[in-house]
């Protein structure tokens, strides 16, 4: 007998795994819900958490992602799309965004109620990465607005919002590439075969043709061209010795290209020594070696082999620096507006953490001193004894009023929406509750300043492609606040988060070893820095060119780093994803309401004299 739940969620989440293993045509799938992204395995699939409230939000969210792994695990063969599969990076994200629209599409044809609940899912994935905002269609990405085109076609289905814009932004190009492939889309879209070949088409016609690969339907020439070689062989072989030693350099490039480099060595060798005889100037003292270059300095103290590109387009830059301040004023306003129903809960956390503060700030005096402020306690034994002289005394000086706060918050597009308003928001309360304690405060923020590489990409697209390149992309650091700066001056800043097309990559390890950096080079005897991020680094451009981990390596490293060096304490918080495997002192929020919470008890334990109280705070993992 099933022992009865008290969670009134759960009936709903078992009807809804049952009903996706039906849909899929697999009763061995596993299905589970978890905070962490949306997922399929061989094994199953992984859908959103749906929590006691059970809001509508969230059911059409994990009905529509339930729906759509199911059609998709019904209608989509992982060997047929693996032979069409094009080889580089952009064609293989657009071929793979058409065919999931494909296998919805089919689903939709099939089980028109389906239809309605992907496109919830679409208007969620539409809202959270902010694509309503976008006005170029440099800044939409094209493989999801082709998939987007190709759902709309087959079925003739209007968007969400934010999803159709990014399909119009793009749909005149499309259309004007490729508008007579298109035209075939009903007569293949039930066989995944064929509209591969149509995938491939459309490609090509937008101009990545290049990225396509070999034609995985071209047919077999091994026979044909073996018979050839085996005659080329015979007639190699029959060659005299006389043509062999005309054509030498012709048929051996390798050893012509050697013996040209060689000679060209020995003729420069031959020039400097002429030089360095008519010339007093260019000889080298006796036993002396020529001056070498040094070697380019390491791009990451932390690892001497992460490779950076270039650094010719990075930017470290203030926040007032990137908009108006007219500008800037209308974005804290809107900022404010966003969050004035959490303002309070918001406020009185940061009282809370104000008086938390404050009473470990236990005011402690050196008496009995040759100067400082009069003593009047002591002034008694001065006038019964005239000749006892004055005492003055001082105060001592608090851990508090040498100490510096890092906030570093995560700018990426995955933190569109309601995260990062939130984050702006807390940030802003803390800078002023730790301001009030005599705390100095930064206030960072980090992202990409462009998609897919930016002009980094495009300048080794230009030098031909080197292969492992290192990171590919050009960086942004914003800095929002610094230590110095006043709160109230520094308050118009934080509405930059708000602004259109800002949030863009996350490159992590970079931004946590420049917020170091930063803070090393502090006056403060205590240095804290607190990490706000939604996931692990992403970087399309840098992963889709170098080893997968490329990025997550490299941020293990600075982090152990900064660890190691204890000469800062960090701490970070995870909004809706573990960012525990990263860091010692972490804690995941399953929900972004928590931040504010999350943040003042982190900030309080990290100041609470009390050993065991501050461990069990730090030592926490998780949030709701």
């Amino acid at each position: 007998m099933t022992k009865p739940t008290d969670n009134p969620a759960d009936p709903f989440k078992k009807a809804l795994a049952e009903a996706t293993k039906v849909m899929a045509d697999d009763p061995d799938m596993t299905v589970t819900y978890s905070v962490d992204p949306s997922g399929m395995t061989k094994e199953g699939v992984r859908l959103p958490q749906v929590s006691r409230r059970m809001t509508r939000d969230e059911v059409l969210l994990a009905r529509g992602t339930a729906d759509a792994f199911a059609l998709r695990r019904k209608f989509h063969n992982d060997a047929t799309a693996a032979k069409y599969a094009p080889t580089g990076t952009l064609a293989r994200e657009i071929y793979e965004a058409m065919e999931t629209a494909r296998c919805e599409a089919v689903g939709a044809r099939a089980m028109p109620g389906t239809a309605g609940n992907i496109d919830a899912k679409i208007g969620h994935e539409a809202a959270r990465k902010g694509y309503a905002e976008i006005t170029q269609a440099t800044d939409a990405p094209l493989p999801v607005a082709a998939g987007y085109l190709i759902r709309h076609l087959a079925t003739g289905r209007d968007l969400p919002k934010g999803a159709d814009n990014v399909m119009n932004l793009w749909r005149g190009f499309i259309e004007d590439s490729a508008s007579e492939t298109l035209e075939n889309i009903d007569h293949v879209l039930a066989d995944q075969a064929a509209f591969a070949r149509l995938a491939r088409k459309v490609i090509s016609d937008l101009g990545y043709g290049d990225q396509l690969g070999d034609d995985p339907d071209a047919p077999d020439e091994d026979e044909e061209s073996g018979d050839d070689a085996q005659q080329d062989d015979e007639q190699q072989e029959s060659s005299g010795d006389d043509e062999s030693e005309e054509d030498d350099s012709e048929s051996s490039p390798e050893r012509s290209q050697e013996e040209q480099q060689d000679a060209s060595q020995a003729q420069v060798s031959e020039d400097d020594m002429s030089d360095m005889e008519e010339g007093e100037e260019t000889e080298m003292p006796e036993g002396e070696a020529p001056m070498e270059p040094p070697p380019p300095a390491a791009h990451s103290d932390a690892d001497p082999n992460y490779a950076v590109y270039t650094t010719d387009f990075d930017e470290e830059i203030r926040a007032e620096d990137l908009a108006e301040a007219a500008e800037l004023e209308r974005l804290r306003a809107y900022l404010d507006q966003q969050l004035e129903p959490l303002k309070g809960a918001v406020s009185r956390l940061a009282n809370k953490l104000q008086r938390r503060l404050q009473a470990q700030q236990n005011r402690s005096w050196l008496f009995d001193l040759e100067e400082g402020t009069l003593d009047a306690g002591r002034l008694a034994r001065v006038i019964a004894n005239p000749t006892t002289p004055l005492s003055f005394k001082q105060e001592k000086d608090t851990e508090f009023r040498d100490t510096c706060v890092t906030l570093l918050l995560d700018n990426s597009g995955s933190m569109r929406g309601r995260p990062i308003s939130i984050a702006a928001i807390c940030a802003d309360v803390l800078a002023r509750t730790l301001e009030r304690c005599s705390v100095k405060v930064e206030i960072l923020g980090f992202t990409t300043r462009a998609w897919k590489g930016g002009q980094s990409r495009e300048r080794w697209l230009g030098a031909g492609r080197v292969q492992q390149p290192g990171r590919l992309n050009d960086l942004r650091h914003i800095i929002y606040k610094s230590a110095d700066a006043p709160w109230r001056r520094a308050r118009p800043n934080l509405g930059l988060m708000m602004k259109e097309g800002l949030l863009k990559e996350n490159i992590d390890g970079e931004a946590l070893e420049w917020a170091h950096r930063r803070m090393m080079a502090r006056p403060e005897a205590r240095k804290i820095l607190m990490v706000i991020s939604d996931g692990a680094p992403v970087d399309d451009s840098t992963l889709s060119v170098n080893p997968a981990n490329y990025l997550e390596k490299h941020l293990r490293d600075v982090i152990a780093m900064v660890e190691k060096k204890k000469a800062v304490e960090l701490i970070a918080i995870g909004i809706g994803h573990d960012v525990t495997r990263y860091y010692n002192r972490a804690v995941t929020i399953t929900d972004v309401e928590q931040l504010a919470g999350a943040m003042t008890e982190q900030l309080a334990g990290l100041f609470d004299t009390d050993p065991r109280k501050r461990a069990r705070v730090l030592g926490m993992r998780k949030v709701g």
